[in-house]
């Protein structure tokens, strides 16, 4: 690893670190030959568990014929996210991230392989899927926060906001191709195959974290063992109000907006009786506005509270037009917009809580953000089932959509009355601007 340079002497980022990072192309950080291998190999990689996750929920509607199924299973892959997230973000503020990443995508390989192996031989039960749902969550206790805050070792501080956007334009590209290819081969021969290329897919990970150049890494200081890690960084977040706003919205967009894989499934299967190629149109149009969310952010290069509570309350909004859609056509190209909004929501608040949080703090806040963010699903994907069972998939989507716009709404009026702020609606250069300002501001305008 270099020193002198390293992530862990770098201040927090600046106002002027990120208008100097805004100025960056789109796809400045590929410049580095880490990220580089890192990037391709995610590409393939994100493309298998996007298979995996389309042909797993459809396994297990086809096995139970139950939409509360589905909701068990996704719930049991984030559960362990929800109950060991925050150990986890100790863990890896501790550890070398690369080697830890060699164990973690290893780990979800031989997952992939073993559910491939019972389904192809025809001895795969559901209890099967939910316990292979619950080791992959296991592994991503600590694979999420380990690739999260291992990007700035490898593209360093003022690269970060652009390679976090990639990461997610990386995983929308992956989503596009995933689904396309698992509907391919569900219908043609069989949800095994899916989960065969996923174990496989993991190679090209593993190969790319071991072509990587150690003295190329930006040198991170590991935290020391001790007591109080995890108090130490629950109290760091607790005195940033921005993290703790941002992870709030956050929780609430997820944990009722983000249950897709109990709404589409049903609406392909139980309100359009459309089959698997159906559900899989829907999760690549919203992959084509996820990808275009995640594009338009690595291009604006700052996030801002502004752009995440206007982004929520649009996504809720088009749940609810989503939910009341007539004709099958019309709820997918809804999709798209649904998608894009999702990922804008996404990738603000994912980077602007990397970008202002210290090294040092990063693997435990990232921990909590992830925990927040994939935790929600147990919590979530069962009562989105139970609403879709029990009322129909149209209540579910629109309860989930309400409860996001709403949500946003709260903690922009909550911001605004904490920071002293109006909201403005003008015109700048003939275009529409609406924004919150200090009153303090609109007085000594006023004044003027």
């Amino acid at each position: 690893m270099s020193t002198g340079s390293g992530a862990d002497s770098a201040p927090a980022p600046t106002a002027t670190t990120l208008k100097d990072s805004s100025k960056s192309s789109m796809f400045s950080s590929l410049k580095s030959r880490n990220y580089r291998l890192f990037f391709a190999g995610q590409v393939v990689s994100n493309t298998g568990t996007w298979m995996q996750r389309i042909a797993q929920d459809w396994l297990v509607l086809s096995l139970t014929g139950s939409s509360t199924a589905v909701g068990v299973t996704t719930a049991l892959q984030f559960l362990p996210m929800l109950l060991f997230g925050l150990y986890g973000g100790v863990l890896v503020d501790r550890l070398p991230k690369r080697p830890t990443l060699l164990v973690t995508q290893s780990a979800m390989a031989v997952t992939g392989l073993a559910l491939a192996f019972l389904t192809l031989t025809g001895h795969v039960q559901v209890w099967h899927v939910y316990l292979a749902a619950f080791a992959v969550g296991l592994a991503t206790v600590v694979d999420n926060p380990a690739r999260q805050t291992f990007v700035s070792e490898m593209v360093g501080p003022d690269q970060l906001q652009n390679a976090v956007s990639l990461n997610s334009a990386n995983f929308q590209s992956a989503r596009l191709i995933g689904p396309a290819v698992a509907g391919l081969m569900i219908t043609g021969v069989g949800t095994g195959w899916a989960f065969l290329f996923n174990g496989l897919s993991f190679v090209a990970p593993i190969a790319g974290l071991l072509l990587m150049r150690s003295r190329d890494l930006y040198e991170v200081q590991r935290a020391p063992r001790g007591k109080g890690q995890l108090r130490e960084g629950l109290h760091y977040v607790a005195g940033r109000p921005d993290l703790i706003w941002t992870i709030v919205l956050v929780g609430f967009v997820s944990t009722f907006g983000f249950n897709f894989p109990v709404y589409l499934s049903a609406f392909a299967d139980d309100v359009f009786h459309a089959g698997a190629g159906s559900y899989s149109l829907f999760n690549t149009l919203m992959a084509v506005g996820s990808l275009a969310g995640a594009l338009l952010a690595a291009r604006r290069g700052t996030a801002r509270m502004r752009i995440l509570v206007a982004g929520a309350i649009a996504f809720g909004t088009l749940e609810i037009v989503a939910a009341i859609a007539p004709s099958l056509w019309l709820f997918a190209l809804l999709m798209v917009p649904i998608g894009m909004f999702g990922m804008t929501v996404n990738v603000t608040a994912n980077s602007s809580v990397q970008m202002s949080t210290d090294p040092a703090m990063r693997g435990r806040v990232m921990s909590l953000y992830m925990m927040v963010f994939m935790g929600g699903a147990p919590l979530g994907a069962p009562i989105a089932g139970w609403i879709t069972d029990a009322y129909g998939v149209r209540a579910g989507l629109a309860v989930g959509g309400i409860i996001a716009a709403a949500a946003a709404a709260t903690v922009g009026l909550v911001l605004a009355r904490v920071g002293n702020l109006r909201l403005s609606v003008g015109w700048h250069h003939g275009h529409p601007k609406v924004g919150f300002v200090p009153r303090e501001r609109e007085r000594l305008a006023t004044a003027a």
